[in-house]
């Protein structure tokens, strides 16, 4: 049975009161934020496959870099409805969003592009804001949150910018279910071109300072469209990672070299480097501002090099990859294969480090 895990320190069935629910089969319509992501294409795809209306609010500029247009952005969705919506303007979230129509729930997987303060607040929290209370004056009732499994633990401004909208989102009476994932298999695909032509596997020390339990976009996405109907995932808060054992950037390593039949061959980055790097930048940002940015981008890179992708046990302050549920059919194995026989890498956008 899937179990929640209230990191936020929220009492998260007593907060929010529950709507009368539709029957699980009725056909909801659906407002979607974030769905030119990998994440989101998957699940409008999803929610399209359970019979729901799906409308899409894309942004003006979406995609990688903003570089999709509205066109091409309704052509990925010929199923579904594709609005162009300004979500930090609460006025074109009302005009042509949310429109006076009849919505039964958002599902976000809306966020921040590179992480870094200024926009992980203008985009994970006020946008998200504004969507919140645009949905709250058209009478939605429910509301589901791609959010992160490392804002257990926010030493990031996008972390503590996705923890206050959680706690809004906690507080404002609608249904909600916060869905955070572990590792992604896009995060993980970074080196496989590299491995292949030959080149070493990137590693932070040993490459055994962290581990995850990656999980797909297609198993990601029939989570999240089912927070709609399964009354175990409401008003929880919902760590979820994929199927098998956690797993390594050493053991990444391993699996890629003996897919292509090679011995492996690593090459350490000392994590020192990266607190250089940060602090240089830093200093340099009070002369630069950009470079502030770049600073913080180094101090993200960190985080994920010495920050484990599972539940954290908050007595023992550890990684617990027995206590990380799971979920799905897709393991990491298979979409390296898969990548490795022909498949498009996926688009990692501005979070790529290597």
């Amino acid at each position: 049975m899937m179990t929640g895990n209230d990191t936020a320190g929220f009492d998260t069935n007593a907060l929010a009161p529950s709507p009368a629910p539709l029957h699980p089969n009725s056909r909801r319509r659906i407002c979607l934020l974030g769905a030119t992501g990998t994440i989101g294409r998957a699940t409008a795809a999803a929610l399209v496959g359970r019979g729901h209306d799906v409308v899409c609010f894309v942004r003006p500029r979406a995609g990688v870099d903003g570089s999709l247009t509205p066109a091409a952005a309704a052509q990925l969705f010929p199923e579904a409805t594709v609005k162009v919506v300004d979500v930090t303007d609460p006025q074109s979230l009302a005009r042509d969003g949310f429109a006076g129509e009849r919505f039964d729930a958002v599902v976000s997987c809306m966020a921040s592009r590179t992480g870094t303060p200024t926009d992980a607040w203008a985009i994970d929290h006020s946008a998200h804001l504004n969507v919140l209370e645009a949905a709250q004056q058209a009478g939605v009732r429910h509301f589901v949150l791609l959010s992160a499994i490392c804002v257990q633990k926010p030493l990031l401004g996008f972390q503590r910018a996705k923890l206050a909208f959680e706690a809004a989102l906690i507080k404002s009476g609608l249904r909600y279910s916060i869905v955070r994932p572990t590792a992604f298999f896009k995060s993980l695909s970074g080196q496989i071109e590299r491995v292949r032509r030959g080149r070493p596997f990137l590693i932070f020390g040993d490459g055994t300072l962290t581990a995850c339990k990656p999980i797909s976009d297609g198993d990601l996405a029939d989570f999240i469209a089912d927070c709609l109907t399964d009354e175990s995932r409401w008003n929880r808060i919902l760590p979820i990672a994929g199927p098998g054992d956690a797993i390594t950037p050493r053991q990444q390593g391993e699996l890629l070299f003996a897919m292509l039949g090679r011995p492996p061959r690593f090459r350490s980055v000392p994590v020192a480097m990266l607190d250089v790097i940060a602090g240089s930048l830093r200093l340099l940002g009070r002369i630069a501002p950009p470079l502030a940015e770049k600073a913080e981008l180094a101090r993200i890179g960190r985080y994920y090099a010495t920050e484990s992708m599972l539940v954290l046990d908050p007595k023992t302050a550890r990684y617990d990859a027995a206590a990380t549920p799971s979920t799905g059919s897709e393991t990491l194995p298979d979409f390296y294969r898969a990548v490795l026989a022909g498949a498009a890498a996926p688009e990692r956008g501005d979070h790529a480090v290597f």
